[in-house]
């Protein structure tokens, strides 16, 4: 009963937002958190956040930036993205905000529990940049919900935890460093954590994702689509690209009023940014290539008649409906390489299935 009517509050949350409550920009230095339809709201001075330490600039010499140093780079620009998240959350919301959705009582706690482990891993990641690089500060970020929208927040935890533990899988796949992996295997444990926590607490779901979450090798393309978040020009001038390198893919989502993206569903694809198309060249076969579990399928799809029709995929209906599927377009059957992918990767949640279409 719960997660039916928290499903339907939230869907009428997203699908239906009034147009006096446009999403929250947030600053999380505390300078401004701007309603787009108000003036600038001042929310005081650096976050009162117990583990959470001041952004660090550059000390000694300007070293080269190694491998590694750029993985933690990466992840710290990340991080400030995740715990803005859920500073924001917790400074608009209060325990009543989630209580009348009919969820437990200590829904606020932890969310702010949350906020604080994500303030800590802020600390690890800083503290993993060798001195003299650059350790990337907070942007100004925009997410989607305000103050009136508790359940709008609540769907982006889904796919902000199921991102997180995605791209830190393929980072620990990525990098040789024995301490980095396993620095990201525990971060990666807790993150899991606060996924259980959603799926059980938030949606009365089955916290299970199956006998692995799904393993994504290029999780750069991951942290790209984290951008979304990130308001253009709000970045400090010293902070390195992110992530870095970028490949600046062409964002997929999907045709609008599509119902599911469940495994088995046929979607339309839409690429979500005008400046940004893909290129197909004419003749040529393109792959939509499907990665959940460990598992990875290749179906070919037509592009010679796109743009003026739409690119059509099915999910493999032989995944199962657990965690998430992800997709990309490639140039070749499996995408063998980071430069085969041509455009996306996009993120099919499938638990719960209801929310699928609303957080691409």
């Amino acid at each position: 009963m719960r997660s039916t009517y928290l499903l339907s509050a939230c869907l009428t949350l997203v699908l239906a937002r009034s147009r006096s409550a446009g999403p929250m920009n947030w600053n999380p230095l505390g300078l401004l958190a701007i309603r787009q339809d108000g003036p600038a709201k001042d929310v005081g001075g650096y976050p009162n956040s117990p583990n959470l330490p001041p952004p660090m600039k550059p000390t000694g010499s300007m070293n080269e930036t190694s491998d590694t140093d750029r993985l933690w780079q990466n992840l710290l620009a990340a991080e400030w993205i995740v715990w803005s998240f859920y500073d924001a959350a917790v400074r608009s919301f209060n325990g009543t905000s989630f209580t009348t959705l009919g969820l437990p009582n200590t829904t606020y706690q932890r969310i702010t529990d949350i906020r604080d482990n994500e303030a800590g891993h802020l600390r690890i990641f800083q503290s993993q940049i060798s001195a003299g690089t650059v350790q990337p500060a907070p942007c100004r970020y925009d997410f989607p919900f305000d103050s009136s929208d508790p359940a709008a927040f609540l769907a982006l935890v889904t796919l902000i935890e199921v991102a997180s533990m995605t791209f830190i899988t393929g980072l620990t796949q990525q990098t040789t460093n024995a301490t980095a992996r396993g620095i990201l295997a525990a971060v990666g444990q807790v993150e899991t954590r606060h996924e259980v926590w959603s799926l059980l607490d938030v949606w009365d779901a089955s916290p299970f994702s199956g006998p692995s979450d799904t393993v994504f090798p290029y999780p750069n393309e991951i942290l790209d689509v984290t951008n979304r978040f990130v308001i253009p020009g709000s970045c400090p001038p010293a902070n390195p690209i992110f992530p870095n390198p970028s490949q600046n893919l062409p964002k997929v989502g999907v045709a609008a009023g599509t119902e599911t993206v469940a495994v088995g569903a046929t979607v339309l694809l839409n690429f979500t940014e005008p400046d940004n198309q893909p290129r197909f060249a004419t003749g040529k076969q393109y792959y939509a290539v499907f990665y959940h579990a460990i598992e990875i399928v290749s179906l070919p799809v037509h592009t010679d008649s796109w743009p003026a029709e739409a690119i059509s995929v099915t999910i493999p209906s032989q995944f199962s409906a657990e965690g998430v599927v992800i997709m990309v377009l490639a140039d070749a059957e499996g995408a063998p390489t980071l430069y085969s992918v041509v455009a996306g990767p996009v993120i099919f949640l499938q638990q719960p299935a209801a929310l699928g279409t609303q957080v691409i």
